[in-house]
């Protein structure tokens, strides 16, 4: 054969030589695995009730509750809550609990007392304007206690929070703003601890 010849059907060999090697090479590699996945969140499953919600005597009443010395108070008889503070305290706990998605189900105070996981009780303490400066200021202040109620029955978490909020007016409606202002911020505070409670 000619080496012209020979010239020419080099290209050719080397070109086959390659596609053997690179062949080889890939029947020799394991082929890839398709890995699936499926969202499946983790869900809470621990229930919790609102247990009772109790109110220090001098904010028990609707009335709305003036601090006006040191170990004086005043009751406002014109301008007063719709209903009594223990229960819309109950009712609101309830609502930021279940937004919170901390517990798989939040039972209402008053259910049947074997509901639920947990029970949470609440004392409020503090719910008057301190009109002892300027601007007055609207005080909100909650103990809550967390009890498991598999027996024997304890209490597993407790702690109290107090909130201040100036009034932007000196007026019962800008009080009523100013007192959910400071409760909100009792409730967000309640949810962050009790997220970061160990597995319940």
């Amino acid at each position: 054969m000619s080496a012209r010849r020979l010239r020419c059907l080099a290209p050719v060999v080397a070109g086959l030589a390659l596609a053997m090697l690179t062949a080889g090479c890939s029947l020799s590699r394991e082929a890839p695995v398709k890995n699936t996945y499926l969202l499946d969140p983790r869900l809470p499953a621990a229930t919790v009730r609102i247990g009772n919600v109790n109110v220090a005597s001098p904010y028990r009443d609707r009335a709305f509750v003036y601090r006006t010395g040191d170990l004086q108070y005043e009751s406002d008889f014109y301008h007063e809550f719709f209903i009594a503070p223990a229960s819309m305290i109950a009712q609101s706990t309830v609502k930021a609990l279940e937004a919170s998605r901390l517990f798989a189900r939040v039972v209402p105070s008053g259910s049947a007392p074997e509901e639920g996981d947990f029970v949470l009780e609440a004392f409020v303490s503090d719910l008057y304007a301190d009109a002892r400066g300027k601007p007055a200021q609207a005080v909100v202040g909650v103990s809550f206690y967390l009890t498991r109620t598999t027996y024997p029955a304890s209490v597993v978490w407790s702690k109290s929070y107090v909130e201040r909020t100036p009034l932007g007016a000196s007026t019962p409606d800008a009080l009523a703003v100013a007192w959910n202002e400071s409760l909100g911020r009792v409730y967000a505070q309640l949810v962050r601890d009790l997220g970061e409670l160990p597995a319940r």
